[in-house]
C-alpha cells in the first residue's frame, strides 16, 4: 500500500484564517465521522482550540450500528469531550445540535443577558475534509446555504453563515500535516476524506477487503455473496470480479471497476453498518 498522505496548499491558509477567526468566535463545532472517529481527529486544530468551549459532532452516524455510536460517544466523554453523535439528514439532529450548542455555551449566555446584551452566539466549524460540516450547517438552516460535495476539500474559503440565534462560520476541511498512523490514515482514505486522484484504488480497495475480512466477515459474504473467507484476500477479490461481472477480454478480471465499485458501496453504507475504530 502507498503512503498516504494529503496537505494541499490552501490547507495551509486554511489553518491560519482559523487562527486569525478563534477570537471571532464563541465556541467551536468539531465535525467527525462517526464511521472513522479517532482517524477524523485532527490533534493539531485540537490544539489549536485548547481554550475555546468544543462539541465534537460523530456526523453519518446512521451509516453505523447504534450500539457503536453509544460506544464512541461515551469513551469520547470519558475523554474529556462533549460529544454528540447525528446524521446531519435526520431532522432532529438540527434540534439536538441547537439544544447542544446553547447548553455548552450557557454561562456565556447568561452573562451576556445580565448585561443586557443579546447577540447571536458565533462557532466555528471545522474538522477533516468530508465528514459533512457543510451538510450540518444546510441543516442548521434549513436550507441551502452553503457549498456541499462529495469530493474532498470542496469548501476552499471561510463562509459565514448568520441566523437569528447563530452565528456559524463554514471553515475548509483541514487535514493533520503528516500521518504517523496508516492505518488511521487508511480509514480516512475509505471514506472519502483524502483526494480520489491520489490514490491507487486498487490498493486501497484490497486493504479495505482485507479489513473487512478481519472486522465484518459476515457482512461482507452477505453483500458479495461469497461462501468462504478462509482464503487469501486476492482470492476474495477475485470472487467479487465475478459476482459483479468485472471480467475483461480472456476472463481476466477488472481490478480497476471492482476496487471503484467496492469503495462507492463501503462510502454509501451498502455493504453495512461499520466503524473502522
Amino acid at each position: 500500500m502507498q503512503h498516504l498522505q494529503w496537505f494541499p496548499g490552501h490547507m495551509t491558509k486554511a489553518v491560519r484564517m482559523m487562527e486569525d477567526n478563534l477570537k471571532a468566535v464563541d465556541g467551536v463545532m468539531l465535525v467527525l465521522d462517526a464511521r472513522a472517529p479517532r482517524a477524523s481527529l485532527n490533534v493539531k486544530l485540537e490544539k489549536m482550540f485548547a481554550n475555546k468551549k468544543v462539541l465534537y459532532v460523530l456526523n453519518k452516524c446512521d451509516l453505523i450500528d447504534k450500539n457503536d455510536a453509544i460506544r464512541t460517544v461515551k469513551e469520547f466523554i470519558e475523554d474529556g469531550r462533549e460529544t454528540v453523535a447525528v446524521s446531519a439528514m435526520d431532522k432532529k439532529a438540527v434540534d439536538l445540535l441547537y439544544s447542544r450548542i446553547f447548553s455548552m455555551l450557557k454561562d456565556k449566555l447568561e452573562r451576556n443577558k445580565l448585561k443586557g446584551v443579546f447577540k447571536p452566539i458565533r462557532i466555528m466549524v471545522a474538522g477533516i475534509p468530508n465528514t459533512g460540516k457543510s451538510t450540518i450547517i444546510n441543516a442548521l438552516c434549513g436550507g441551502k446555504k452553503t457549498v456541499t460535495g462529495n469530493k474532498a476539500g470542496i469548501t476552499k474559503g471561510k463562509q459565514w453563515v448568520r441566523l437569528r440565534e447563530l452565528e456559524l462560520l463554514d471553515t475548509p476541511g483541514t487535514m493533520p500535516p503528516a500521518f504517523e498512523d496508516q492505518t488511521l490514515a487508511k480509514h480516512l482514505a475509505y471514506i472519502g476524506s483524502m483526494n480520489d486522484a491520489n490514490i491507487d484504488f486498487n490498493d486501497l480497495a484490497y486493504e479495505l477487503i482485507a479489513e473487512l475480512k478481519e472486522k465484518y466477515p459476515d457482512e461482507l459474504k452477505a453483500k458479495y455473496s461469497i461462501d468462504n473467507l478462509d482464503v487469501s484476500t486476492l482470492d476474495i477479490f477475485n470472487a467479487i470480479c465475478v459476482r459483479r461481472g468485472f471480467l475483461m477480454r480472456g476472463n481476466e478480471y477488472d481490478y480497476d471497476r471492482c476496487s471503484v465499485a467496492v469503495i462507492d458501496d463501503f462510502r454509501k453504507g451498502r455493504i453495512g453498518k461499520i466503524i473502522l475504530d
